[in-house]
């Protein structure tokens, strides 16, 4: 008898999940942005927010939480329940942070349940007029002349831009000191007044500052049709060099996949239309979406790369 009531308990359970799953959402859904108001990361998310809102039903609010290289945001979204109201919109950073802080309080990989990778695109390395260069072969040139004596921006410690940074100075051979900033959207207004003088940017910072900044290269193996005037790196003569931004949503460990296959079915949609993608192209990323396995295989091998990186070229946080 004992028996028969557990598993008809276990039974009842396991029906009212997919039931739970349907009634979602049912209130406001949070997307944590793990990076400062007005950077790369942000934009996109406040893009997304605006059009996939009506999608659901429900209002979407974009709470951002920035610092120790997206690890703050990144960590309050481990540790939410599991029940498809808490997300976050992670970048290549997701996977750059655990080569560089030794004490993580959550897996990237195994604390998430992935949704879908979102977007794609390229940093652009821009500086300063100031500086007196407008190719990257002067600006090595003159870096190797004054090692050390180039400061150059980034979002923050563990960062991409400190990584594709870090990552330049390796295979360019020159030494440039590291200025970290508590988001991007900081590290462009010192950029833009000159107390910094380089920097890796996303399109859509890079974008509306062109003019007051110079654009001396793409970081991906193509050039960016926002900028077809604009060598790749490797054109630029940093041979073999590359570096993707992408940007995906992830919901706690244990959200249930009808919730995770929901979400999935409908950022596609909203993403499908031209209007979005028109904007995500404003914004300097192309749309670029997955499957959660797809993304969760990303993830993996970005994981792999990047601790290669770290390795490779010593960066560390202050």
């Amino acid at each position: 008898m004992i028996r028969r009531i557990a598993f008809a308990a276990l039974g009842l359970l396991a029906a009212a999940l997919p039931a739970a799953a349907q009634t979602w959402p049912s209130k406001p859904v949070k997307i944590i942005v793990p990076f400062g108001p007005g950077g790369f990361t942000d934009v996109v998310a406040r893009i997304l927010q605006k059009e996939l809102a009506p999608a659901l039903g429900q209002p979407i609010i974009i709470e951002n939480r920035p610092g120790a290289g997206s690890t703050i945001g990144t960590d309050a979204v481990a540790k939410s329940p599991p029940d498809g109201y808490t997300l976050v919109m992670v970048s290549t950073t997701h996977v750059i942070s655990p080569h560089l802080y030794k004490k993580m309080t959550y897996d990237p990989i195994k604390d998430f349940a992935p949704v879908m990778k979102l977007v794609e695109g390229p940093y652009v390395m821009v500086v300063h007029p100031g500086l007196g260069v407008s190719t990257v072969k002067e600006f090595v040139a003159l870096a190797r002349k004054k090692p050390n004596e180039i400061f150059f921006a980034s979002s923050g410690n563990g960062s991409a831009q400190h990584l594709v940074g870090a990552l330049f100075m390796q295979m360019a051979g020159v030494q440039l000191t590291h200025v970290p900033y508590k988001g991007s959207n900081a590290a462009m207004q010192d950029l833009l007044g000159g107390q910094v003088k380089l920097s890796f940017v996303g399109m859509p910072n890079a974008l509306p500052n062109l003019g007051k900044l110079r654009a001396l290269a793409v970081t991906t193996k193509k050039r960016s049709p926002d900028l077809p005037d604009v060598p790749t790196m490797d054109e630029a003569g940093v041979k073999g060099y590359e570096a993707t931004i992408w940007l995906g949503m992830l919901a706690p460990k244990g959200t249930p996949r009808e919730i995770v296959d929901k979400l999935n079915a409908d950022i596609r949609k909203v993403l499908a239309d031209p209007e979005a993608r028109k904007l995500m192209r404003k914004a300097g990323v192309e749309v670029a979406t997955s499957t959660p396995e797809e993304f969760q295989a990303l993830m993996e091998r970005e994981l792999d790369r990047w601790g290669k990186v770290v390795k490779e070229t010593g960066a560390t946080v202050n």
